[in-house]
This record gives C-alpha cells, structure tokens and sequence, in this order.
C-alpha cells in the first residue's frame, strides 16, 4: 500500500485522479467510511433543498414519502436538511415518523443564523422539526457566524446531542475559507460542491479532507439541473457501459463517487423514479482514472 503522504501527493498532483476506490462487491451498494470513526454510509444521500418544502400540500408530501421510502429500501441513509430550506425539516421528520424508518436515517441538517444563544434556539428548533433528541450530523450552513456556532457543536457533541460536526458552503469562491477551516478545526465533514463540470474541488478540497480525515459530502451533482440541460435530447456514449451505467444521473453520480476522497453525494428529487435511478448510482463499476478524464473531455465538447 501507498505511504499516507504518497496518496496525498497522487490525489493532489493529479486533475482526474490516478487512483480510484474499489467498486463495491456484485449486487452491493457502495458505501464509505466516515473517516473519524469508520462508520459506514451508504454513498448515495438525499438532498431536501426545495424539493422537501411542501408544507402541508398533500400531493407534495404523498410524493416525498414515497422518494423517502424508496430511499430506505435502497438502503439510503443521509439526509440532508436545513432551517434555510423552509418546511424541509418539519416534512422529514414527519414522513420518517409516518413511515417508522427514523432508526434507519442518518439525519443531517444545518445552524443558519448568527449568534451564539439564537443558534442554540435554531438547533433545538430543527432536532423538533426533524423529530429526535440526538442529531446525526450538525453543520454551520455556508460558514455563517461559523467560530461561534462550531463552539456550541463541539459542547453540543461533548454532550451528547449530536453526533458528527461539519461546516458547508456551494460555491468555489468559498474554498479559502474552507480550506483554512479543514485544516484549523479537526471538523468531522465538509460539505461542498462538485461535479464533472466543476472540478476545483479536486485540487484543492478533497485531498486536504484526505489529510485531516474529513468526510466529504457533495452538493450540487447536477449543478442544479444545469448538467441534465446540457445533455438534453443527446445519447448517453456507449461507453459508459463499461462502468455500469445506463442513465445521465448515474454518468453523473458515478464520476462523484469514484473519488475516494468522497464519503456522499446528496442528490435532491421529490420524484420517485428519479430518486431509483439516483440509487442505483452506488452499484456497479465505478470509472477508473482515464474513464474520468474522457467523462469530463466528453462533456465539455458538449
């Protein structure tokens, strides 16, 4: 095996990655280690930005509760929330009561305000809406207010009513900040963006998270829908056969998850067969380091 410090350098000198993590065995969905602890995460979340806001729309809930459902069955673990996201919350804790999978979720939501006592006010808030006494994951939503709110995480933690601690943002002009953090605050995760049209974070992000043990969560793996814009009425290459995958929202996930560095993609639908084919993500082969570099030449020729 590779010295720690090799990999550092493979993984940071190289734009397309040179090595790739094994695929998961046959019939098996990947799932990665949360590196602090070794826990594992079914490599394929759910994201709840707008599509969980439904409020008390009925067939807005009878649809998120069946993406949830079939999310569970698939075996899916991460959900990705915040107060920012409107009735979000408040639809996940109910359809996961409603549906009693809420032992099966690892619960993932954000402090999005400033101040030491409001945060505490918006933390206890969202543990209600999302209906449990010991969060999975809390992180401080595009680093707002983020030294005051990663001392009440770490007492928080101490304490016992919350698990994981991470910080998050969307957008590279962020990085600087997020790097300084990664390397400043022994953080549990990191949640950024990245795709196979927005690349920055190979270079910068994910082998500094390699370095510090920091799980790494993607948001925005179809660059908001942008990515299935581009591909619209064009053919999936034939190609793409040789890792399995047979849709554009795989070609897309499977890029993201052949980064080892990479612990969850969280992808938001709040339509069911879009959430299956998201899943479906995690089977299979994952590309390999020059199956990478002709994804990216390919779509940007597109």
């Amino acid at each position: 095996m590779p010295s720690r410090r090799a990999l550092l350098k493979l993984l940071a000198g190289l734009p397309a990655m040179a090595m790739i993590a094994p695929a998961p065995a046959a019939g098996e969905a990947l799932r990665r280690p949360i590196p602090k602890t070794g826990e594992l995460l079914h490599a394929v979340g759910l994201g709840t930005w707008q599509t969980f806001d439904v409020g008390t729309d009925a067939e807005g809930r009878a649809a998120a509760r069946e993406v949830l459902a079939r999310f569970v069955k698939a075996g899916g673990q991460m959900v990705d929330s915040s107060p920012m996201y409107g009735s979000s919350e408040s639809v996940v804790g109910d359809l996961a009561a409603d549906l009693g999978v809420e032992k099966s979720l690892f619960l993932a939501t954000k402090v999005w305000t400033s101040g030491r006592e409001a945060g505490m006010r918006q933390m206890e808030q969202s543990m209600r809406r999302m209906q449990t006494k010991r969060m999975d994951l809390m992180q401080v939503h595009n680093l707002k207010d983020v030294h005051t709110h990663l001392k009440t995480l770490r007492e928080w933690k101490a304490q016992g009513k919350i698990r994981y601690i991470g910080i998050t943002h969307y957008d590279e002009g962020a990085y600087a900040d997020l790097e300084r953090l990664i390397r400043s605050e022994k953080l549990d995760f990191a949640q950024f963006n990245y795709n196979v049209m927005s690349t920055e974070a190979e270079a910068r992000l994910l082998p500094l998270c390699a370095e510090y043990q920091t799980a790494v969560i993607v948001n925005r793996p179809f660059e908001e829908g942008a990515l299935f814009r581009m591909v619209k009425g064009k053919a999936l290459p034939k190609w793409a056969e040789e890792f399995d995958c047979n849709s554009w929202a795989r070609f897309f996930l499977k890029f993201i998850l052949s980064h080892p560095a990479v612990t969850c993609a969280i992808p938001a639908t709040r339509n069911p067969d879009y959430l299956t084919d998201n899943m479906g993500a995690a089977l299979g082969r994952l590309p390999d380091a020059a199956m990478r570099r002709r994804m990216v030449e390919h779509m940007r020729k597109i």
